[in-house]
């Protein structure tokens, strides 16, 4: 093996690593929020909910358990393809299914927060609350690195 190949193997054994230690973040709170979300069928209060409430948590469900799904398949990949010498193939994919992942998450935590808006304050109250939960995580999480990145290329290639 040449040096440089060993120095790509060693960035992509790097890259693979922290993949996994960010997923290992987001997992444990994804599926924290989706057995909270599976609690709340089976308590009193749910039987006497609205319709619309229960659409939402059927979708927040949904939508947390799509989110499992997919912060948890770099870690099946890994698993299944780290003896074969395909990291390459682990890393890019596993830098989708994080996005994808987090774009999931996100529609549950807006799910949740809503649910929990429309109990306390009332259907139209609940949607102002719901579209900035929503735009505070999409922002943060997809927004302004974008953007950040923007300005970074900008810098480097006026």
């Amino acid at each position: 093996m040449s040096e440089a190949e060993e120095s790509d193997q060693r960035r992509l054994a790097r890259n693979v690593n922290e993949l996994l230690q960010e997923l290992r973040v987001a997992q444990a709170g994804v599926q924290i929020l989706f057995g909270f979300l599976l609690s709340i069928a089976f308590t009193d209060k749910y039987a006497t909910t609205s319709g619309y409430v229960r659409v939402t948590h059927l979708v927040t469900v949904l939508c947390a358990a799509v989110a499992v799904a997919f912060l948890t398949a770099p870690a099946a990949w890994h698993r299944v393809l780290f003896r074969q010498g395909r990291r390459e193939d682990v890393v890019s994919s596993g830098n989708t299914f994080v996005l994808v992942g987090l774009g999931f998450l996100a529609l549950a935590m807006t799910g949740t927060v809503l649910m929990l808006a429309e109990v306390i304050l009332g259907l139209w109250p609940s949607i102002v609350v719901g579209a900035v939960a929503f735009a505070v995580f999409t922002g943060l999480w997809f927004a302004w690195p974008s953007a950040s990145s923007q300005r970074a290329q900008h810098r480097e290639h006026p």
